[in-house]
């Protein structure tokens, strides 16, 4: 009895896994991932440098996410509460006690 479901657990593993596996490259062309352009989303924090210098509001926020390409952006007060993950596709202005802006960084 043991014997049998060891052996069913390992076989379900096995498909579960199976599943989960990319099978290497396909020969067909049209299951092919499309190169990424310039637009995916992704932030390129050094296309937002020209905000150095400068005191943070909406709309200097709004220009340097297009600049960096990021989907969405933040304004980084100090002792301001704030989550940790790594999102690429964030875009950070981090300011001074005066509003201006000291350091841009993905993430």
């Amino acid at each position: 009895m043991f014997r049998t479901r060891a052996s069913l657990a390992t076989l379900l593993v096995a498909a579960v896994l199976a599943g989960c596996s990319t099978g290497g490259k396909s020969s067909d062309s049209d299951n092919a991932p499309a190169a990424p352009d310039a637009s995916d989303g992704r932030c390129e924090s050094s296309g937002a440098d020209f905000t150095l210098g400068k005191v943070a509001s909406a709309e200097l926020l709004e220009q340097a996410r297009k600049a960096s390409g990021s989907q969405v952006a933040r304004i980084l007060k100090p002792h301001d509460v704030m989550t940790l993950e790594y999102r690429s596709e964030r875009l950070n202005l981090n300011v001074d006690e005066k509003g201006v802006v000291t350091r841009v960084n993905c993430g």
